[in-house]
Protein backbone atom coordinates (compact mmCIF):
# COMPACT_ATOMS: atom_id res chain seq x y z
CA UNK A 1 0.00 0.00 0.00
CA UNK A 2 1.50 2.87 -1.11
CA UNK A 3 0.54 6.66 0.55
CA UNK A 4 0.30 9.57 -1.71
CA UNK A 5 2.32 12.78 -0.42
CA UNK A 6 -0.25 16.08 -1.33
CA UNK A 7 1.26 19.30 -1.42
CA UNK A 8 -0.59 21.69 0.58
CA UNK A 9 -2.85 23.86 -1.66
CA UNK A 10 -2.23 27.85 -1.77
CA UNK A 11 -4.24 30.52 -3.36
CA UNK A 12 -0.74 31.20 -5.68
CA UNK A 13 -0.27 26.94 -6.55
CA UNK A 14 -1.67 27.33 -10.65
CA UNK A 15 -1.58 31.04 -11.55
CA UNK A 16 1.14 33.01 -9.29
CA UNK A 17 -1.05 35.27 -8.10
CA UNK A 18 -4.42 35.36 -5.92
CA UNK A 19 -7.68 35.30 -7.81
CA UNK A 20 -9.45 36.26 -4.35
CA UNK A 21 -9.47 40.05 -5.29
CA UNK A 22 -9.91 39.75 -9.45
CA UNK A 23 -13.83 40.20 -9.16
CA UNK A 24 -13.05 43.61 -7.76
CA UNK A 25 -10.96 43.83 -10.24
CA UNK A 26 -13.12 43.25 -13.32
CA UNK A 27 -15.29 45.56 -10.85
CA UNK A 28 -13.25 48.09 -11.07
CA UNK A 29 -12.66 47.79 -14.52
CA UNK A 30 -16.73 47.98 -15.51
CA UNK A 31 -16.94 50.88 -13.75
CA UNK A 32 -13.74 52.91 -15.49
CA UNK A 33 -15.89 51.72 -18.64
CA UNK A 34 -19.03 52.96 -17.65
CA UNK A 35 -18.22 56.31 -16.40
CA UNK A 36 -15.83 56.79 -19.55
CA UNK A 37 -18.86 55.66 -21.68
CA UNK A 38 -21.22 58.19 -19.92
CA UNK A 39 -18.65 61.11 -20.63
CA UNK A 40 -18.18 60.34 -24.07
CA UNK A 41 -22.09 60.00 -24.60
CA UNK A 42 -22.68 63.07 -23.21
CA UNK A 43 -19.62 65.19 -25.25
CA UNK A 44 -21.35 62.61 -27.91
CA UNK A 45 -24.92 64.33 -27.61
CA UNK A 46 -23.75 67.86 -27.10
CA UNK A 47 -21.96 67.65 -30.44
CA UNK A 48 -24.37 66.61 -32.37
CA UNK A 49 -27.26 68.96 -30.76
CA UNK A 50 -24.79 71.75 -30.77
CA UNK A 51 -23.32 71.29 -34.52
CA UNK A 52 -26.63 70.57 -35.48
CA UNK A 53 -28.09 73.93 -34.57
CA UNK A 54 -26.09 75.74 -37.12
CA UNK A 55 -26.93 73.20 -40.27
CA UNK A 56 -29.29 75.26 -42.58
CA UNK A 57 -32.42 72.90 -42.71
CA UNK A 58 -34.59 72.44 -45.47
CA UNK A 59 -37.59 74.59 -45.41
CA UNK A 60 -40.95 72.47 -45.94
CA UNK A 61 -44.61 74.12 -46.59
CA UNK A 62 -47.19 72.11 -44.73
CA UNK A 63 -51.08 71.59 -45.33
CA UNK A 64 -51.92 71.25 -42.00
CA UNK A 65 -55.97 70.13 -40.35
CA UNK A 66 -56.70 72.49 -37.44
CA UNK A 67 -59.86 73.78 -36.44
CA UNK A 68 -61.37 72.23 -39.06
CA UNK A 69 -59.74 73.99 -41.65
CA UNK A 70 -56.54 73.72 -44.07
CA UNK A 71 -53.56 76.22 -43.19
CA UNK A 72 -50.48 76.33 -44.79
CA UNK A 73 -47.48 76.56 -42.36
CA UNK A 74 -43.83 77.35 -43.51
CA UNK A 75 -40.97 76.36 -41.45
CA UNK A 76 -38.52 73.65 -41.01
CA UNK A 77 -38.74 70.72 -38.33
CA UNK A 78 -36.55 71.01 -35.27
CA UNK A 79 -37.76 67.74 -33.62
CA UNK A 80 -39.64 64.70 -33.78
CA UNK A 81 -41.25 62.81 -30.80
CA UNK A 82 -44.36 60.83 -29.42
CA UNK A 83 -46.94 61.83 -27.18
CA UNK A 84 -48.98 60.16 -25.03
CA UNK A 85 -52.73 61.06 -24.76
CA UNK A 86 -54.51 59.96 -21.58
CA UNK A 87 -56.59 57.18 -23.34
CA UNK A 88 -53.33 55.34 -24.12
CA UNK A 89 -53.04 56.31 -28.09
CA UNK A 90 -49.91 57.52 -29.26
CA UNK A 91 -49.66 60.19 -31.21
CA UNK A 92 -46.24 61.04 -33.23
CA UNK A 93 -46.01 64.87 -33.74
CA UNK A 94 -42.96 67.26 -34.82
CA UNK A 95 -42.05 70.50 -33.96
CA UNK A 96 -41.88 73.25 -36.80
CA UNK A 97 -39.69 76.48 -36.30
CA UNK A 98 -41.75 78.70 -38.54
CA UNK A 99 -40.73 82.20 -37.77
CA UNK A 100 -41.90 85.53 -38.13
CA UNK A 101 -41.96 86.08 -34.70
CA UNK A 102 -43.35 89.64 -35.90
CA UNK A 103 -46.85 88.18 -37.71
CA UNK A 104 -46.69 85.07 -35.17
CA UNK A 105 -47.35 85.26 -31.53
CA UNK A 106 -45.54 81.31 -31.26
CA UNK A 107 -42.45 80.79 -33.51
CA UNK A 108 -42.50 77.16 -32.52
CA UNK A 109 -45.25 75.10 -33.48
CA UNK A 110 -46.27 71.53 -32.54
CA UNK A 111 -48.01 69.47 -34.72
CA UNK A 112 -49.85 65.85 -34.88
CA UNK A 113 -48.21 63.53 -37.60
CA UNK A 114 -51.82 62.68 -39.36
CA UNK A 115 -53.46 66.60 -39.36
CA UNK A 116 -49.74 67.11 -41.74
CA UNK A 117 -51.86 66.38 -45.22
CA UNK A 118 -49.40 67.32 -47.43
CA UNK A 119 -45.85 68.49 -47.55
CA UNK A 120 -43.67 70.03 -50.28
CA UNK A 121 -40.48 71.92 -50.41
CA UNK A 122 -40.69 75.23 -53.40
CA UNK A 123 -37.59 76.60 -53.86
CA UNK A 124 -38.99 80.51 -53.93
CA UNK A 125 -38.91 80.49 -49.65
CA UNK A 126 -36.19 81.88 -48.18
CA UNK A 127 -34.88 82.04 -44.82
CA UNK A 128 -34.44 86.01 -43.71
CA UNK A 129 -31.93 86.54 -40.77
CA UNK A 130 -33.00 89.84 -38.72
CA UNK A 131 -31.92 92.09 -36.38
CA UNK A 132 -35.38 91.87 -34.59
CA UNK A 133 -38.36 89.38 -34.46
CA UNK A 134 -35.57 86.87 -35.14
CA UNK A 135 -35.78 84.81 -38.25
CA UNK A 136 -38.45 85.37 -41.18
CA UNK A 137 -39.42 82.55 -43.61
CA UNK A 138 -40.64 84.50 -47.20
CA UNK A 139 -41.29 84.38 -50.44
CA UNK A 140 -38.82 86.96 -52.25
CA UNK A 141 -41.39 89.51 -53.73
CA UNK A 142 -39.13 92.88 -54.71
CA UNK A 143 -36.29 95.18 -53.63
CA UNK A 144 -36.62 98.75 -52.92
CA UNK A 145 -33.78 101.34 -52.80
CA UNK A 146 -32.70 104.46 -54.02
CA UNK A 147 -32.08 103.57 -57.17
CA UNK A 148 -35.50 101.72 -58.08
CA UNK A 149 -37.67 98.74 -57.65
CA UNK A 150 -36.47 95.49 -58.24
CA UNK A 151 -38.80 92.45 -58.79
CA UNK A 152 -37.91 89.06 -57.65
CA UNK A 153 -37.99 88.18 -61.16
CA UNK A 154 -35.17 91.00 -62.06
CA UNK A 155 -32.06 88.81 -63.41
CA UNK A 156 -29.92 91.42 -61.03
CA UNK A 157 -32.28 91.18 -58.33
CA UNK A 158 -30.13 88.93 -56.05
CA UNK A 159 -26.48 90.97 -56.85
CA UNK A 160 -27.93 93.94 -56.11
CA UNK A 161 -29.79 92.08 -53.29
CA UNK A 162 -25.98 91.28 -51.81
CA UNK A 163 -24.80 94.63 -52.61
CA UNK A 164 -27.76 96.35 -49.81
CA UNK A 165 -26.86 93.77 -47.50
CA UNK A 166 -23.24 94.79 -48.02
CA UNK A 167 -23.54 97.93 -47.31
CA UNK A 168 -26.29 97.49 -44.38
CA UNK A 169 -23.35 95.85 -42.75
CA UNK A 170 -21.13 98.29 -43.20
CA UNK A 171 -23.38 101.20 -41.94
CA UNK A 172 -23.82 99.43 -38.70
CA UNK A 173 -20.21 98.57 -38.05
CA UNK A 174 -19.74 102.57 -38.84
CA UNK A 175 -23.15 103.54 -36.27
CA UNK A 176 -21.36 101.34 -33.67
CA UNK A 177 -17.78 103.29 -33.92
CA UNK A 178 -19.83 106.13 -33.46
CA UNK A 179 -22.46 105.91 -30.62
CA UNK A 180 -20.11 103.22 -28.88
CA UNK A 181 -16.98 104.53 -28.80
CA UNK A 182 -17.02 107.93 -30.07
CA UNK A 183 -20.14 109.31 -28.43
CA UNK A 184 -18.96 107.14 -25.32
CA UNK A 185 -15.58 108.89 -25.72
CA UNK A 186 -17.58 112.01 -24.74
CA UNK A 187 -19.80 110.77 -22.46
CA UNK A 188 -16.64 109.70 -20.05
CA UNK A 189 -14.99 112.77 -21.08
CA UNK A 190 -18.13 114.63 -19.39
CA UNK A 191 -18.12 112.64 -16.21
CA UNK A 192 -14.31 113.22 -15.48
CA UNK A 193 -14.46 116.77 -16.18
CA UNK A 194 -17.89 117.17 -14.05
CA UNK A 195 -15.49 115.22 -10.68
CA UNK A 196 -12.46 117.06 -11.75
CA UNK A 197 -14.35 120.79 -11.32
CA UNK A 198 -16.16 119.42 -8.09
CA UNK A 199 -12.31 118.28 -6.59
CA UNK A 200 -11.21 121.89 -7.59
CA UNK A 201 -8.92 120.68 -10.29
CA UNK A 202 -10.44 122.44 -12.60
CA UNK A 203 -11.35 125.82 -12.66
CA UNK A 204 -15.39 126.49 -13.54
CA UNK A 205 -13.81 128.16 -16.75
CA UNK A 206 -12.40 126.44 -17.82
CA UNK A 207 -14.71 123.33 -17.38
CA UNK A 208 -17.46 125.47 -18.92
CA UNK A 209 -15.35 126.10 -22.27
CA UNK A 210 -14.51 122.36 -22.99
CA UNK A 211 -18.37 121.08 -21.41
CA UNK A 212 -19.45 123.65 -24.48
CA UNK A 213 -16.29 121.88 -26.71
CA UNK A 214 -17.66 118.39 -26.18
CA UNK A 215 -21.67 118.97 -26.44
CA UNK A 216 -20.79 120.88 -30.19
CA UNK A 217 -19.05 117.37 -30.87
CA UNK A 218 -21.76 115.53 -29.32
CA UNK A 219 -24.31 116.88 -31.62
CA UNK A 220 -21.75 116.68 -34.79
CA UNK A 221 -22.04 113.09 -33.60
CA UNK A 222 -25.67 112.56 -33.35
CA UNK A 223 -26.26 114.35 -36.78
CA UNK A 224 -23.98 111.89 -38.00
CA UNK A 225 -25.47 108.89 -36.34
CA UNK A 226 -29.16 109.86 -37.59
CA UNK A 227 -27.83 110.10 -41.33
CA UNK A 228 -25.92 107.05 -40.85
CA UNK A 229 -29.74 105.30 -40.00
CA UNK A 230 -31.43 107.25 -42.59
CA UNK A 231 -29.31 105.33 -45.17
CA UNK A 232 -29.85 102.20 -43.45
CA UNK A 233 -33.46 102.75 -44.01
CA UNK A 234 -33.23 104.11 -47.87
CA UNK A 235 -33.77 100.47 -49.27
CA UNK A 236 -36.59 97.97 -48.32
CA UNK A 237 -37.15 94.19 -49.00
CA UNK A 238 -40.76 93.11 -49.58
CA UNK A 239 -41.46 90.08 -48.86
CA UNK A 240 -44.69 87.10 -49.28
CA UNK A 241 -45.29 84.90 -46.52
CA UNK A 242 -47.18 81.57 -46.65
CA UNK A 243 -50.44 82.88 -46.42
CA UNK A 244 -50.13 85.36 -48.74
CA UNK A 245 -49.67 88.37 -47.06
CA UNK A 246 -46.86 90.90 -48.48
CA UNK A 247 -44.50 92.15 -45.91
CA UNK A 248 -42.13 94.72 -45.93
CA UNK A 249 -38.67 94.72 -43.45
CA UNK A 250 -35.96 97.21 -43.97
CA UNK A 251 -32.83 96.30 -45.52
CA UNK A 252 -31.15 97.68 -42.43
CA UNK A 253 -32.59 95.00 -40.41
CA UNK A 254 -31.54 92.28 -42.48
CA UNK A 255 -28.35 90.41 -41.58
CA UNK A 256 -28.73 87.93 -44.89
CA UNK A 257 -30.73 85.87 -46.47
CA UNK A 258 -30.39 82.06 -47.60
CA UNK A 259 -32.14 79.67 -50.03
CA UNK A 260 -32.06 76.90 -48.40
CA UNK A 261 -34.66 74.18 -50.65
CA UNK A 262 -32.57 75.24 -53.89
CA UNK A 263 -28.80 75.00 -52.06
CA UNK A 264 -26.76 72.20 -52.79
CA UNK A 265 -24.47 70.31 -49.82
CA UNK A 266 -21.75 72.58 -50.53
CA UNK A 267 -23.73 75.33 -50.31
CA UNK A 268 -25.17 74.23 -47.32
CA UNK A 269 -21.61 73.77 -45.19
CA UNK A 270 -20.66 77.38 -46.67
CA UNK A 271 -23.91 78.58 -44.98
CA UNK A 272 -23.03 76.82 -41.94
CA UNK A 273 -19.49 77.71 -41.80
CA UNK A 274 -21.10 81.43 -41.86
CA UNK A 275 -23.10 80.90 -39.52
CA UNK A 276 -21.00 79.25 -37.02
CA UNK A 277 -18.26 82.37 -37.70
CA UNK A 278 -20.85 84.64 -36.39
CA UNK A 279 -21.65 82.96 -33.52
CA UNK A 280 -18.21 83.07 -32.41
CA UNK A 281 -17.53 86.68 -32.96
CA UNK A 282 -21.12 88.10 -32.77
CA UNK A 283 -22.62 89.75 -29.63
CA UNK A 284 -25.89 88.21 -28.76
CA UNK A 285 -29.30 89.98 -29.28
CA UNK A 286 -33.11 88.93 -28.96
CA UNK A 287 -32.93 88.16 -25.49
CA UNK A 288 -29.33 86.51 -26.02
CA UNK A 289 -31.39 84.02 -28.17
CA UNK A 290 -30.11 85.27 -31.46
CA UNK A 291 -26.55 86.44 -32.59
CA UNK A 292 -23.34 85.38 -30.90
CA UNK A 293 -21.60 84.92 -27.55
CA UNK A 294 -18.01 86.76 -28.38
CA UNK A 295 -18.08 88.53 -25.46
CA UNK A 296 -19.22 85.32 -23.24
CA UNK A 297 -16.03 83.91 -24.89
CA UNK A 298 -13.23 86.81 -24.05
CA UNK A 299 -14.99 87.42 -20.66
CA UNK A 300 -14.55 83.56 -19.65
CA UNK A 301 -10.80 83.46 -21.32
CA UNK A 302 -9.86 86.50 -19.16
CA UNK A 303 -11.16 85.21 -16.23
CA UNK A 304 -9.49 82.01 -16.00
CA UNK A 305 -6.28 83.49 -16.87
CA UNK A 306 -6.44 86.15 -14.17
CA UNK A 307 -7.53 83.20 -11.97
CA UNK A 308 -4.78 81.33 -12.89
CA UNK A 309 -2.48 84.69 -12.21
CA UNK A 310 -3.75 84.88 -8.87
CA UNK A 311 -3.94 81.37 -7.43
CA UNK A 312 -0.81 80.09 -8.71
CA UNK A 313 1.89 82.51 -6.93
CA UNK A 314 -0.10 82.15 -3.54
CA UNK A 315 -0.77 78.42 -4.12
CA UNK A 316 2.54 77.76 -4.70
CA UNK A 317 4.56 79.95 -1.80
CA UNK A 318 1.94 78.15 0.56
CA UNK A 319 2.80 74.74 -0.16
CA UNK A 320 6.15 75.47 -0.29
CA UNK A 321 6.51 76.81 3.36
CA UNK A 322 4.30 73.76 4.45
CA UNK A 323 6.86 71.20 2.78
CA UNK A 324 9.92 73.15 3.08
CA UNK A 325 10.08 75.30 6.21
CA UNK A 326 6.91 74.73 8.40
CA UNK A 327 8.19 72.31 11.12
CA UNK A 328 6.04 69.20 10.64
CA UNK A 329 3.36 69.30 13.40
CA UNK A 330 0.26 69.63 14.93
CA UNK A 331 -0.76 72.96 13.36
CA UNK A 332 0.62 71.85 9.94
CA UNK A 333 -1.79 69.29 9.97
CA UNK A 334 -4.03 70.86 11.00
CA UNK A 335 -3.38 73.32 8.18
CA UNK A 336 -3.55 70.32 5.54
CA UNK A 337 -6.89 68.85 7.03
CA UNK A 338 -8.08 72.31 6.53
CA UNK A 339 -7.06 73.19 2.78
CA UNK A 340 -7.93 69.20 2.14
CA UNK A 341 -11.65 70.20 3.70
CA UNK A 342 -11.55 73.41 1.59
CA UNK A 343 -11.88 72.06 -1.48
CA UNK A 344 -15.05 70.61 -0.74
CA UNK A 345 -17.02 73.95 0.70
CA UNK A 346 -19.74 74.30 -1.91
CA UNK A 347 -18.57 76.56 -4.64
CA UNK A 348 -21.88 79.19 -4.02
CA UNK A 349 -20.51 79.78 0.10
CA UNK A 350 -17.12 81.06 -1.62
CA UNK A 351 -19.39 83.34 -4.07
CA UNK A 352 -20.34 84.86 -0.68
CA UNK A 353 -17.27 85.39 0.85
CA UNK A 354 -16.49 87.28 -2.07
CA UNK A 355 -19.23 89.52 -2.10
CA UNK A 356 -18.91 90.33 1.44
CA UNK A 357 -15.20 90.70 1.57
CA UNK A 358 -13.83 91.78 -1.87
CA UNK A 359 -16.39 93.71 -3.47
CA UNK A 360 -18.31 95.36 -0.21
CA UNK A 361 -15.12 95.43 1.89
CA UNK A 362 -12.07 95.90 -0.15
CA UNK A 363 -14.08 97.24 -2.82
CA UNK A 364 -15.65 99.99 -0.71
CA UNK A 365 -12.39 100.87 0.97
CA UNK A 366 -10.88 101.58 -2.68
CA UNK A 367 -13.75 103.90 -3.59
CA UNK A 368 -13.42 105.47 -0.29
CA UNK A 369 -9.72 105.81 -0.84
CA UNK A 370 -9.14 106.40 -4.36
CA UNK A 371 -12.75 106.97 -6.06
CA UNK A 372 -14.42 109.42 -3.36
CA UNK A 373 -15.34 112.08 -5.85
CA UNK A 374 -17.43 108.94 -7.62
CA UNK A 375 -19.69 108.58 -4.55
CA UNK A 376 -22.18 107.18 -3.96
CA UNK A 377 -21.74 105.73 -7.37
CA UNK A 378 -19.48 102.72 -6.36
CA UNK A 379 -16.51 101.76 -8.98
CA UNK A 380 -14.95 98.89 -6.79
CA UNK A 381 -17.26 98.54 -4.60
CA UNK A 382 -19.73 96.62 -7.20
CA UNK A 383 -19.37 93.01 -8.43
CA UNK A 384 -16.68 92.31 -11.07
CA UNK A 385 -14.02 91.11 -13.00
CA UNK A 386 -11.36 91.29 -10.48
CA UNK A 387 -13.15 90.40 -7.98
CA UNK A 388 -14.95 87.15 -9.63
CA UNK A 389 -10.97 86.14 -10.35
CA UNK A 390 -10.24 86.25 -6.77
CA UNK A 391 -13.09 84.80 -5.40
CA UNK A 392 -12.32 81.65 -7.80
CA UNK A 393 -8.54 81.80 -6.98
CA UNK A 394 -9.77 80.55 -3.21
CA UNK A 395 -12.10 78.24 -5.04
CA UNK A 396 -8.67 76.30 -6.95
CA UNK A 397 -6.15 77.20 -4.24
CA UNK A 398 -6.41 74.02 -2.62
CA UNK A 399 -5.90 72.36 -5.64
CA UNK A 400 -2.76 73.98 -6.08
CA UNK A 401 -1.19 73.63 -2.75
CA UNK A 402 -2.05 69.22 -2.93
CA UNK A 403 -0.57 69.31 -6.84
CA UNK A 404 2.62 71.48 -5.53
CA UNK A 405 3.40 69.80 -2.46
CA UNK A 406 3.09 66.46 -3.76
CA UNK A 407 5.37 67.79 -6.62
CA UNK A 408 7.93 69.11 -4.25
CA UNK A 409 7.71 65.70 -2.14
CA UNK A 410 8.45 63.72 -5.78
CA UNK A 411 12.05 65.93 -5.79
CA UNK A 412 14.36 62.77 -4.80
CA UNK A 413 16.36 63.51 -1.93
CA UNK A 414 19.64 63.13 -3.04
CA UNK A 415 18.81 65.65 -5.38
CA UNK A 416 18.60 68.06 -2.43
CA UNK A 417 21.66 66.99 -0.71
CA UNK A 418 23.85 67.17 -3.62
CA UNK A 419 22.95 70.90 -4.06
CA UNK A 420 23.49 71.76 -0.29
CA UNK A 421 26.95 69.19 -0.72
CA UNK A 422 27.82 71.96 -3.35
CA UNK A 423 27.42 74.79 -0.86
CA UNK A 424 23.92 76.06 -2.16
CA UNK A 425 21.74 77.86 0.47
CA UNK A 426 18.15 76.43 1.26
CA UNK A 427 16.69 78.75 -0.73
CA UNK A 428 18.82 78.39 -3.44
CA UNK A 429 18.34 74.53 -3.40
CA UNK A 430 14.24 75.04 -3.59
CA UNK A 431 14.64 77.72 -5.93
CA UNK A 432 17.19 76.48 -8.42
CA UNK A 433 16.82 72.66 -7.98
CA UNK A 434 13.82 71.52 -6.33
CA UNK A 435 10.86 74.34 -8.04
CA UNK A 436 12.24 73.63 -11.65
CA UNK A 437 12.30 69.65 -11.11
CA UNK A 438 9.11 70.02 -9.73
CA UNK A 439 7.71 72.57 -12.19
CA UNK A 440 5.49 69.64 -14.46
CA UNK A 441 3.62 68.73 -11.34
CA UNK A 442 2.99 72.16 -10.41
CA UNK A 443 1.68 72.86 -13.69
CA UNK A 444 -0.71 69.99 -13.52
CA UNK A 445 -2.61 71.34 -10.14
CA UNK A 446 -2.63 74.63 -12.28
CA UNK A 447 -4.04 72.84 -14.78
CA UNK A 448 -6.93 71.45 -12.92
CA UNK A 449 -7.48 75.04 -11.34
CA UNK A 450 -8.24 76.17 -14.56
CA UNK A 451 -10.63 73.34 -15.55
CA UNK A 452 -12.08 73.89 -12.02
CA UNK A 453 -12.50 77.62 -12.20
CA UNK A 454 -13.51 77.79 -15.93
CA UNK A 455 -16.48 75.69 -15.42
CA UNK A 456 -17.86 77.29 -12.31
CA UNK A 457 -20.99 79.65 -12.46
CA UNK A 458 -22.58 79.63 -8.79
CA UNK A 459 -20.14 82.30 -7.04
CA UNK A 460 -19.89 84.05 -10.63
CA UNK A 461 -23.38 85.15 -10.20
CA UNK A 462 -22.55 87.01 -7.23
CA UNK A 463 -19.14 88.82 -7.94
CA UNK A 464 -19.71 89.68 -11.67
CA UNK A 465 -20.93 88.14 -14.17
CA UNK A 466 -24.00 89.35 -15.72
CA UNK A 467 -27.02 88.59 -18.85
CA UNK A 468 -25.22 91.13 -21.28
CA UNK A 469 -22.51 93.26 -20.71
CA UNK A 470 -22.41 96.23 -23.28
CA UNK A 471 -18.46 96.14 -22.58
CA UNK A 472 -15.96 94.70 -22.27
CA UNK A 473 -12.86 94.29 -19.52
CA UNK A 474 -10.07 94.70 -22.22
CA UNK A 475 -10.56 97.43 -25.05
CA UNK A 476 -8.47 99.99 -26.58
CA UNK A 477 -9.80 102.81 -24.69
CA UNK A 478 -7.57 104.14 -22.03
CA UNK A 479 -6.47 102.80 -19.02
CA UNK A 480 -6.92 99.62 -21.32
CA UNK A 481 -8.00 97.20 -19.09
CA UNK A 482 -10.90 97.14 -16.89
CA UNK A 483 -10.90 94.97 -13.67
CA UNK A 484 -14.14 96.77 -12.18
CA UNK A 485 -16.31 95.93 -15.19
CA UNK A 486 -19.32 93.46 -15.11
CA UNK A 487 -18.31 90.76 -18.03
CA UNK A 488 -20.25 87.88 -19.58
CA UNK A 489 -19.26 84.22 -18.55
CA UNK A 490 -20.47 80.82 -21.01
CA UNK A 491 -21.62 78.76 -18.52
CA UNK A 492 -23.94 81.85 -16.67
CA UNK A 493 -24.97 82.42 -20.44
CA UNK A 494 -25.80 78.34 -20.68
CA UNK A 495 -27.89 78.67 -17.26
CA UNK A 496 -29.65 82.26 -18.87
CA UNK A 497 -30.84 80.52 -21.59
CA UNK A 498 -31.72 77.44 -20.33
CA UNK A 499 -33.95 78.27 -17.05
CA UNK A 500 -34.43 82.44 -17.95
CA UNK A 501 -35.26 82.56 -21.71
CA UNK A 502 -38.46 84.48 -22.33
CA UNK A 503 -38.44 81.68 -25.36
CA UNK A 504 -36.90 78.37 -24.07
CA UNK A 505 -37.55 76.70 -27.67
CA UNK A 506 -35.70 79.27 -29.59
CA UNK A 507 -32.52 78.85 -26.71
CA UNK A 508 -32.29 74.99 -26.93
CA UNK A 509 -29.54 75.34 -29.72
CA UNK A 510 -28.26 78.07 -28.34
CA UNK A 511 -27.66 76.37 -25.32
CA UNK A 512 -26.02 72.79 -26.86
CA UNK A 513 -23.73 75.46 -29.28
CA UNK A 514 -22.84 77.25 -26.32
CA UNK A 515 -22.27 74.27 -24.04
CA UNK A 516 -20.01 72.77 -26.62
CA UNK A 517 -17.82 75.94 -26.81
CA UNK A 518 -17.49 76.42 -23.18
CA UNK A 519 -16.07 72.35 -23.49
CA UNK A 520 -13.78 73.25 -25.96
CA UNK A 521 -12.60 76.66 -24.42
CA UNK A 522 -11.89 74.15 -21.33
CA UNK A 523 -10.23 72.06 -23.32
CA UNK A 524 -7.77 74.38 -25.12
CA UNK A 525 -6.78 76.11 -22.34
CA UNK A 526 -5.68 73.00 -20.80
CA UNK A 527 -3.65 71.94 -24.08
CA UNK A 528 -2.11 75.22 -24.03
CA UNK A 529 -0.91 74.72 -20.45
CA UNK A 530 -0.04 70.77 -20.90
CA UNK A 531 1.80 72.12 -23.80
CA UNK A 532 3.61 74.36 -21.44
CA UNK A 533 4.40 72.02 -19.12
CA UNK A 534 5.91 69.40 -21.06
CA UNK A 535 8.45 71.75 -22.13
CA UNK A 536 10.10 71.41 -18.01
CA UNK A 537 9.48 68.20 -17.93
CA UNK A 538 11.30 66.70 -20.66
CA UNK A 539 14.21 68.77 -19.51
CA UNK A 540 13.63 67.97 -15.69
CA UNK A 541 13.14 63.65 -15.50
CA UNK A 542 13.32 63.36 -12.28
CA UNK A 543 10.02 64.52 -11.08
CA UNK A 544 7.81 61.68 -11.34
CA UNK A 545 4.93 63.84 -12.87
Amino acid sequence: MSSEISEPKTPFATTGRSRKGEPFVWLTAAGLTLGVAMALGLLLLILIKGGSSFWPRRIEVMEVSRNGAIERIAGYITQENERKNADGTIHEEVQVFRGNRDQNPEAFLFIDRVDIKNTSRPESFWLIERLEYGPAIAEPVSLTTPDGTFPASDPAFESKLDSVLKAGRDARKQLLVTERKKIGAISRELEELARAEKSGDVSSGIAETRRGQLQTSFEILQKEAAEIRAKLAESSFVGRVVDGKEVTYPAGNLLGVFASNRASFSERVGEMSHRITGFLKDEPREANTEGGVFPAIFGTVVMTLAMTFFVTPFGVIAAIYLKEYAKQGLLVQVVRVSVNNLAGVPSIVFGVFGLAFFVYYVGGSIDQWFFSDRLPTPTFGTPGILWASLTLSLLALPVVIVATEEALSSVPRGVREAALACGASKWQTIQRVVLPAALPGILTGVILAMARGAGEVAPLMLVGVVKLAPALPIDGDAPFIHAERKFMHLGFHIYDLGFQSPDAEAAKPVVYATALLLILVVVILNLAAILIRNRPKKRFAVSSF
